[in-house]
C-alpha cells in the first residue's frame, strides 16, 4: 500500500492505518529503535509508542514523507525510553557516545531563554546540512540522527574507521563554525 493510502486511513480514523503502517515500515522502525535500545522488548515498546504518536498526530498533521516522519517518532520514543532507564544500564552505549560527541557543540540545557530558540536552531542545522556534500551529510546523519555505530557506517559506505571518524570530526568542526556564525555559540 502506498503512503498516500495509509495517510488516508489515518485521516479516516481507520484502525487498519496502524496495521498497514506496521506492515510497510515495521522493520525500518525496529532498526531505528535498535540503534538506540539494546533490549528487544524496549525496541517493541518504542515502535508501538511511535505508532501511537502517529495515530495521535495524524490528523491534523499530514506528513510529506511518512517514512521520515515515522523514523522521527520512533527515534524520539526510543530516546525517551532510553533516558528513563537506570543510568548504570545506559552508560557506555552507542547513543550516549554519539550524543556526547555533539554535546560540546550544541547549545542547550535548562536555560529557558535557550530553549525558546529551538526552532531557529533547527533551521540553522537544516541550513548546515543542506550545504554539506551528499556523502558527508549522509555519514553525519547516520551517526547523529540514526545513532549508528561507527562500524555500521563503515560497512554501509565501505569506508575505514579512520575515514569515518575524521569525516565526523571535520563535520563537527564545520558545524561549530556554522553555529558560531549563526550566533548560537560564543
Amino acid at each position: 500500500m502506498d503512503d498516500s493510502a495509509i495517510l488516508d486511513r489515518f485521516f479516516a480514523r481507520s484502525e487498519t492505518a496502524v496495521d498497514e503502517t506496521a506492515a510497510k515500515y515495521g522493520a525500518y522502525c525496529r532498526t531505528v529503535a535498535a540503534n538506540i535500545l539494546p533490549d528487544s522488548r524496549d525496541i517493541d515498546e518504542a515502535v508501538n509508542d511511535a505508532y501511537l504518536a502517529a495515530w495521535r498526530s495524524i490528523p491534523p498533521h499530514r506528513p510529506e514523507d511518512l517514512r521520515t516522519y515515522l523514523a522521527k517518532l520512533t527515534r524520539r520514543a526510543a530516546l525517551k525510553l532510553w533516558r528513563t532507564r537506570d543510568a548504570k544500564k545506559r552508560g557506555g552505549g552507542e547513543p550516549e557516545a554519539a550524543l556526547e560527541e555533539l554535546s560540546a557543540i550544541l547549545p542547550g540545557g535548562d536555560d529557558p531563554a535557550r530553549n525558546l530558540e529551538e526552532a531557529e536552531l533547527t533551521a540553522a542545522l537544516d541550513r548546515f546540512l543542506a550545504g554539506l556534500p551528499d556523502t558527508e551529510r549522509r555519514v553525519f546523519l547516520r551517526r547523529y540522527w540514526f545513532l549508528d555505530p561507527i562500524d555500521a557506517i563503515c560497512r554501509r559506505y565501505g569506508f575505514s574507521q579512520s575515514k569515518v571518524k575524521s569525516m565526523l570530526a571535520r563535520t563537527r568542526a564545520k558545524l561549530r563554525t556554522h553555529l558560531e556564525k549563526e550566533g548560537y555559540l560564543l
